[in-house]
């Protein structure tokens, strides 16, 4: 089998070093650039050496160069710049892997428009276990149609500059769209004073951020005399790497097409 090569974009920080071991550590993947902006310190650097596992691939803030010997970018960083990797993606064939979150509806309609000419996986949440919760809160909330409040409670690490996170409003989106509403039209973000009874087809949001939370997310479906609680918690970014990788070799075969993690694990 041939290895897909993958250059890792934001390869210094703490998702990219993640998405650089899982590479290393994976027989079908061979690591073939990294990338950084103009003025990381890191430039010129070992990645392996980031985190003691030195490979030989040095980090650099050349796009074109760094396309130029793979088949598949990873990009986990922000809108801004996956926006110009998605450009040169697009005129050098390379297939693109998005798990960047925070972009608004032109820069989503630009991805899907890149999508006629190079393949892409565009999800909120590469890990294997958050796609199988957007899949079971699809058929919870089908079930629980009537008389169950909606809420997503969401926590991240201080870092994190979006709010709320790509995955809870995804899991607003999965809820809203088996009850047949419009995640636009009944979502709330937060609540304050004198807020009056709550609409029976309101979908809130609750956003924590602190400390080092990888990432926690919880549906809770509230009605009288009971709770259900959906819930996925990561204790490690490998797992949102080793979906991209899984992503990777779904698209080995594909020309140019826009697809998510649903898709790349055969859910839909």
């Amino acid at each position: 089998m041939k290895k897909i090569r993958y250059a890792i974009a934001g390869s210094a920080g703490r998702m990219g070093r993640t998405l650089v071991e899982a590479v290393l550590k994976d027989e079908t993947a061979s690591l073939s650039a990294t990338l950084e902006h103009s003025a990381s310190p890191f430039l010129g650097k070992d990645a392996g050496e980031l985190f003691g596992m030195p490979c030989g691939v040095l980090i650099t803030d050349d796009i074109v160069g760094a396309l130029k010997n793979a088949d598949c970018l990873i990009d986990f960083t922000r809108p801004e710049a996956t926006l110009v990797h998605l450009e040169h993606c697009q005129s050098q064939g390379v297939s693109l892997i998005i798990g960047t979150t925070g972009f608004n509806a032109a820069e989503k309609q630009a991805i899907e428009n890149a999508a006629q000419k190079i393949s892409v996986v565009f999800a909120p949440n590469m890990a294997v276990g958050v796609n199988a919760v957007f899949k079971l809160l699809s058929v919870a909330a089908k079930i629980l149609n009537t008389g169950y409040d909606v809420e997503v409670i969401e926590a991240h690490h201080r870092h994190k500059v979006d709010a709320p996170s790509g995955t809870a409003l995804r899991m607003g989106e999965v809820v809203a769209n088996a009850l047949g509403q419009d995640l636009s039209e009944c979502a709330i973000y937060g609540r304050q004073g004198h807020t009056g009874e709550r609409p029976a087809t309101q979908i809130g949001f609750s956003t924590i951020r602190g400390g080092d939370i990888v990432g926690d997310h919880t549906v809770l479906f509230a009605g009288e005399g009971e709770r259900i609680e959906i819930t996925h918690k990561s204790a490690s970014r490998m797992s949102y790497a080793l979906g991209a990788l899984r992503a990777g070799r779904f698209l080995a075969d594909k020309p140019h097409g826009l697809f998510d993690m649903q898709d790349v694990l055969g859910l839909k």
